[in-house]
């Protein structure tokens, strides 16, 4: 079905509604935290471990051990995003991921993350949000891409451009491993699977930046850039499925939603949030997976040693930098009807948050939880790529891409130092970095 770039008028009177208006909502998520303060002294049912400046500083942790240990299953009644139950613990995540009947991702409900609303998803639906059949339908259009056949034949182009990536890095001197490194080899990727020139990636990382952290005040300052963004969306690639549509099928990802039997009718809005869908999840989770990885052979030494011995183990340790880092840190569902976990009585309607960061540091599901183990048996345990019908469809890309990374890094680099404090994300929803200082040493 061909559609027109006027479909997404709404989405720029949307925005005009914001201009030079007094909007507040994003001030009230700027909550400050203090650094110095002991979780334990907080009262439980004053715990709020949505608030994104506790990720922001790295400060969640102790917040989540106490919520494992003394409330696995705790209801907080305000917050900056309304009430909402957190979830800690790994095996209970796994139970309701696994139960979509009782637990929703419909978007009309408040969809998957923290931050919606049954009004926020008429702007931007999606596959993730949505609960069979539709979901199936929509999912099975894009999943061929991402099928191990099909991967194969991208290791040797993600091999390419990661290498002419790190041989043009500068030596001796400290740069931005987020923005030369992280960012621009998930950006290339994700163009290729989109099937546009590689040129553009920049301008899908901006569009990620913005449409995966819309309650960031840091990235989105007012809706109206939000709105705005998604137009631009719409507009840039409604062209590419007209033109995509009238062609052969091919296996890029727009023209696989122009030709899939679930999605080639897709209203102009559903085509919107399935490519946000596909710009965030193919690039944001990976990037900050690059980074954290990073970051934790330098936190942990004598692991980036015994990597250096032995590099082999770099297959073993890809699944441990995802468990580690958990880019996503958590998805929402919504309760379908009244369920008791845990002696606690969820009712129907309510939000329900299910905390992958927490359930990846269980020491009850994952032996000696905290420390970085490049070598950790069973290292695929973990909640990083979610469970059940909405399990991540570009888990194996991902896990090929850091691969292959570190496989090129050390061809090249004995090591990587990380000089300073990385800068975290303003955001309880994607787990991940801004900018990290880091040098090769000459």
């Amino acid at each position: 079905m061909k559609q027109s770039k006027e479909a997404y008028r709404a989405y720029r009177e949307k925005a005009a509604e914001y201009v030079g208006s007094r909007h507040t909502s994003r001030r009230r998520l700027r909550v400050p935290v203090d650094p110095d303060l002991d979780p334990a002294t907080i009262p439980l049912t004053h715990l709020n471990v949505a608030n994104p400046q506790l990720f922001k500083e790295d400060l969640i942790w102790p917040y989540f051990k106490r919520l494992r240990e003394e409330a696995p299953v705790h209801y907080c009644a305000d917050s900056q995003y309304g009430a909402y139950w957190s979830v800690t613990k790994f095996d209970d995540i796994l139970a309701i991921d696994a139960d979509h009947q009782t637990f929703s991702s419909e978007f009309a409900t408040g969809g998957v993350t923290i931050q919606g609303t049954p009004a926020s998803g008429e702007f931007m639906p999606m596959f993730i949000q949505m609960d069979p059949p539709r979901h199936d339908e929509q999912r099975a259009a894009v999943a061929p891409r991402f099928a191990p056949t099909r991967l194969a034949e991208l290791e040797s182009v993600i091999r390419e451009r990661a290498g002419a990536i790190l041989d043009g890095l500068p030596r001796g001197e400290t740069f931005d491993w987020v923005e030369h490194v992280s960012k621009d080899l998930t950006g290339q990727m994700l163009a290729t699977l989109l099937g546009i020139a590689v040129e553009e990636r920049h301008r899908l990382i901006a569009w990620s930046d913005i449409l995966g952290n819309p309650d960031n005040p840091e990235l989105v300052a007012s809706p109206d850039i939000f709105y705005n963004t998604l137009a631009d969306v719409g507009e840039y690639f409604i062209d590419l499925w007209n033109e995509r549509a009238d062609q052969e099928p091919g296996f890029d990802l727009i023209s696989m939603l122009a030709h899939g039997e679930g999605t080639r009718d897709m209203g102009p809005r559903e085509f919107v949030g399935n490519l946000v869908l596909l710009i965030t999840g193919g690039n944001d989770t990976t990037r900050n997976s690059i980074s954290g990885g990073l970051l934790a052979l330098n936190q942990f030494p004598e692991q980036y040693n015994k990597l250096r011995n032995d590099p082999g183990l770099v297959r073993n340790m890809v699944p441990e930098i995802i468990r580690w880092q958990t880019p996503l840190a958590h998805m929402a569902r919504t309760a379908n009807r009244d369920v008791e976990i845990r002696g606690q009585n969820i009712r129907a309607g309510d939000r329900v948050i299910l905390w992958y960061i927490s359930g990846n540091r269980d020491p009850d599901a994952i032996p000696d939880p905290d420390r970085f183990k490049i070598d950790r048996e069973n290292a695929r345990h973990h909640l990083s790529f979610g469970f059940g019908i909405h399990r991540c469809l570009g888990n194996r890309l991902a896990e090929l891409q850091l691969r292959v990374l570190w496989e090129e890094i050390l061809r090249r680099y004995p090591v990587i130092e990380v000089t300073g404090e990385p800068e975290r994300v303003n955001s309880c929803m994607f787990h991940g970095f801004t900018r990290m200082p880091v040098r090769i040493p000459a």
